[in-house]
């Protein structure tokens, strides 16, 4: 076990700054292992490849942005301008951006083979929301799961295709339209 002295969180912002200086496929475990200032082996203790580790990142990343997401109004207006909060903050999000100019085709598996597990940290959030909607009637009454894996559809194509999606167009009027799209969807 990696003794206190190295948290996950330091083998984290490691492999943080490894990601953005290098990118994923080109971060290592000794790389990450060095930077954090622990051997390869209390690495490997905690992570055995590096996949896991950037899984673990961006998953820490994903749930910090939710985190600073602001929501106001009732449930159905919050999960709106918390979705809309998300990804605009994802579109300035470092990490993110650098995964996507270095590494976007690592994206593939989780758009066409199964849902990562920051994808399903999203759909947890989302499923909470869409039922508390329900409870406050601001939500038109469905299957929670159903409805939250549409938004989450919808709204993880706005972040991973920012670049192309917001050529020619004004990034804040693609949000404000993408804002009155869910609201609309999820109105009883």
């Amino acid at each position: 076990m990696t003794s206190q002295r190295h948290t996950d969180e330091d083998l984290l912002d490691a492999t943080r700054e490894c990601v953005l200086e290098v990118g994923v496929r080109r971060t290592t475990l000794t790389d990450v292992a060095k930077r954090a200032g622990v051997s390869r082996m209390t690495l490997y203790r905690r992570y055995p490849d590096v996949d896991h580790l950037v899984r673990a990142l961006m998953t820490r990343e994903f749930a910090a942005l939710l985190e600073r997401t602001q929501g106001r109004g009732n449930a159905r207006e919050q999960l709106v301008s918390r979705a809309v909060d998300a990804i605009r903050l994802l579109g300035a999000n470092p990490l993110m951006q650098r995964v996507l100019q270095l590494d976007a085709e690592l994206m593939l598996p989780y758009l066409v083979e199964r849902l990562g597990s920051t994808q399903r940290l999203v759909e947890e959030f989302l499923v909470a929301q869409i039922e508390a909607g329900h409870l406050d009637g601001s939500i038109r009454f469905g299957d929670a799961k159903t409805q939250a894996r549409v938004v989450l559809l919808t709204t993880q194509g706005m972040v991973l295709s920012t670049r192309p999606a917001t050529s020619g167009l004004d990034p804040a009027s693609l949000l404000d339209e993408l804002a009155r799209q869910l609201d609309g969807a999820l109105k009883p």
